[in-house]
Formats: structure tokens, C-alpha cells, sequence
């Protein structure tokens, strides 16, 4: 049998939060290596919408001007309700916001890694403990193990390294969301804001990226997970026109129009904001980060940027304690006690910004998919009083890398 690799910083998952961890800690002058699942770098969701705080990360890693470039500044929210007739709008006041293509953004964070940071086709099956050294030891599915001193877990809301460190499964929330993006051949003139249609029983939310290309959301009630509409594109887009087949004709055109190959249906899961304040996220020299950690609704739109604060912060901390020249000296204990320490910075800086926000997400994915009136009524009431200030969680600074 092979003898294990080692290596000294191993981070799981190639997505948004995963490759801003590498790029943070490549700031800092800390290597890692990042390993993917997939023989190809993904995106999935066809794009993301980035608030202030996210942007503010993406500054720290060195990449949010080269962003900027292709994402429209959206100068606020409008809602339409089509049964009363009903409009709100509420303009961009503080800071900024802005939808970017997730392979934009996939694509930007990878190009400022260095050659080789990156791994594609390692499938992890489980995460243990060396019993000699108490460092992670990782199975993949060809028969091959890592060891890694530090063992970084952006895996996603199916993470082998958050079942490690024995977290609660995710739980469903009662909808699901189609997203995808519709190209204009000519300018589209939307205005730069993000809109939301209301029906009956669903929300259709539509956010110019640039004059050319808009980013479509489609909150919907449950589907079995075993529905074929999951997996076909075609029966996707019949269904959401079904859907929205009394709405305006220019929700209902984008939709005909859209590019069938980034249309995806998603379940919607989330980590109920009592079990992130509760919950155990650092074992040894292990912890998790971005969806792992904190999977949530898109409600408010921060699932992305909330990842980009946590690369920012997670490399803070290990950078404060470790150092290029820490894995040579070979003082297991002394390694252990430093990333531990930096670990649990981590955890603490990040737990209650994400119980918070957790719970606004939630309140908020409940009141947008309601159907009852006195439901919504008692919902908005409760969210009025916890976060009496909407966009309050825009306005949070994760500091400097």
C-alpha cells in the first residue's frame, strides 16, 4: 500500500469559499492546496448577488476591482405585488451592491492562486484522526489518504468535514429556487435595481449583471427530491412558465428567452441559527467555513458574501499564529496548540455575526414563501422588532486580511 501524502494546509472544496481561503492565505504567504470532487472547476447557481460586506472582502483578497468591471451597481430593490397592485421601492442608501456570474467570480479567485494550488477529481469519503499525531487523515474514494496538519472544510452543505466534526445535518426549508440567466443580443434597459414579482404562490426576482445579461430567481413551493424537473432543463423552464403564466410579458419572455443550460433547481437548506450558536466548530487542528458551516437561504442575498468574510477572517487569525517556516520546525504539539488557538478565534468572531444573520434569513424565506395573510402579518411583525434596521447586515466589516 501507498504510503499517505502529507501536506501542511488542506482546504475541501474548490467553490467561492474555498478558493477565497487559498487566495487569503496566499496573501498572507501561507500555502495550501485545495481539493475538489468535480475534474473541473464549478459554478453552479449561474450568479451570485454581492453586498457591501462581501465587497469589502473582495477587496481584501485583491480581486474586487477586476470584478467590478462586469457587474452593474444596483441602486435598489423594488417589490411588485401583482394581486393588489402593489409597489415598494427601496433605493441602495448604504454602500453597494451588485450580481456577478459565479464563474466570473469562481474564475478570478482560481487565476490569482499559484500553479498547483488547486486539485480537481479528489472525492473524500471520510475525515479521521491520526492516533499518533491527532492530525486529520482524509480517505478519498480511489483507496488514496491525505494527512494534513490543517484541515480547512468548505465542502459545501454536504461537508465530509462538518460530518467529522459531528454538526447537525442541515435541514430543508419548505421551497426551492430556480435560478438562471437570460443573454440580450441588444442592451436590455432595465433599470439597475433588483426587482421582485409576487403571485399567489411564488416570487420571481430578476437583477441586471450588465446591459446584456440578467440573473432570474424563481422562489417556488416544494418539489419531491426525486421529481425529474430536477434534472431537465426543459421541463424546468415549461414549469416555471406554468408558474408565472399571468405575470408580465417581459418575466414571461425572459424566461423563454433564457439560457436553458444555466437553469438549475435547487432544495433549499439551512442550519437553524440555535445549532450555530451552540454548535462545536473546531476539533483539533479542523474546522469549516462558507456553506459547511453556515448554509442558509438566499433571502438576503448574503450566502456568497458571508463566505467571502469568513476566508478574510479564518486567514487572519491562523496568519497571527503561524507563519511559512511553522511546518518545518515538526513540533506537532506546539502546531496544534497555535491553530488551535487561531481556530477558535475564528469561531468567535464569526459565531454571532452568523446567528443573526441565520435568523433574519430565515424569518425572511418564511414570510417570502407564506401563502397565509395573518401568517405574513405576524412574520413581518417579528422581523420589525429582531431587526428593526433591514439592510443593517450590509453595513458589517470583517477587517483587514
Amino acid at each position: 500500500m501507498d504510503a499517505a501524502e502529507e501536506l501542511d494546509i488542506v482546504i475541501v472544496g474548490a467553490g467561492i469559499c474555498g478558493l477565497a481561503t487559498a487566495l487569503a492565505l496566499h496573501r498572507k504567504g501561507i500555502k495550501s492546496v485545495v481539493l475538489e470532487r468535480s475534474e473541473r472547476l464549478r459554478a453552479s447557481g449561474a450568479a451570485i448577488g454581492i453586498l457591501t460586506n462581501g465587497w469589502r472582502a473582495l477587496d481584501q483578497l485583491g480581486v474586487g476591482s477586476r470584478l467590478r468591471q462586469t457587474a452593474v451597481l444596483q441602486q435598489g430593490t423594488r417589490d411588485i405585488w401583482l394581486e393588489s397592485n402593489k409597489q415598494e421601492v427601496r433605493p441602495t442608501s448604504k454602500g453597494e451592491a451588485r450580481g456577478v456570474k459565479r464563474s466570473d467570480l469562481i474564475d478570478i479567485l482560481a487565476q490569482d492562486l499559484p500553479r498547483g494550488t488547486i486539485r480537481l477529481g479528489c472525492h473524500i469519503l471520510f475525515v479521521e484522526l491520526d492516533p499518533l499525531t491527532n492530525f486529520p487523515i482524509l480517505q478519498f474514494r480511489n483507496g488514496r489518504t491525505l494527512k494534513a496538519k490543517i484541515l480547512i472544510g468548505c465542502d459545501g452543505e454536504n461537508s465530509a468535514v462538518a460530518e467529522f466534526l459531528r454538526l447537525k445535518p442541515k435541514k430543508v426549508f419548505p421551497a426551492r429556487v430556480m435560478r438562471g440567466l437570460t443573454y440580450y443580443p441588444s442592451p436590455h434597459g432595465f433599470a439597475p435595481e433588483f426587482v421582485k414579482t409576487h403571485g399567489k404562490d411564488v416570487v420571481f426576482g430578476r437583477a441586471p449583471i450588465s446591459e446584456n445579461l440578467v440573473y432570474l430567481v424563481l422562489l417556488l413551493p416544494g418539489y419531491p427530491k426525486d421529481s425529474e424537473i430536477f434534472n431537465d432543463p426543459e421541463l424546468l423552464k415549461k414549469m416555471a412558465l406554468e408558474k408565472t403564466n399571468s405575470f408580465p410579458k417581459e418575466i414571461i419572455e425572459m424566461i423563454k428567452n433564457c439560457d436553458i443550460t444555466s437553469l438549475s433547481l435547487k432544495e433549499l437548506w439551512y442550519r437553524p441559527a440555535w445549532e450555530i450558536l451552540l454548535g462545536t466548530f473546531r476539533k483539533g487542528t479542523v474546522t469549516v467555513a462558507g456553506d459547511a458551516m453556515h448554509v442558509m437561504g438566499p433571502f438576503l442575498a448574503q450566502g456568497g458574501s458571508v463566505a467571502l468574510e469568513d476566508a478574510v477572517v479564518l486567514a487572519r487569525c491562523l496568519a497571527q499564529k503561524i507563519h511559512a517556516r511553522t511546518f518545518s520546525e515538526r513540533n506537532h504539539e506546539l502546531i496544534r496548540k497555535n491553530v488551535g488557538q487561531a481556530m477558535d478565534l475564528y469561531v468567535k468572531e464569526r459565531r454571532m455575526r452568523l446567528v443573526g444573520l441565520s435568523a433574519q434569513t430565515y424569518l425572511t424565506g418564511l414570510l417570502l414563501s407564506s401563502t397565509s395573510t395573518i401568517r405574513k402579518l405576524l412574520l413581518l411583525a417579528l422581523i420589525t422588532v429582531l431587526f428593526p434596521d433591514p439592510i443593517h447586515h450590509t453595513q458589517y466589516d470583517c477587517g483587514h486580511l
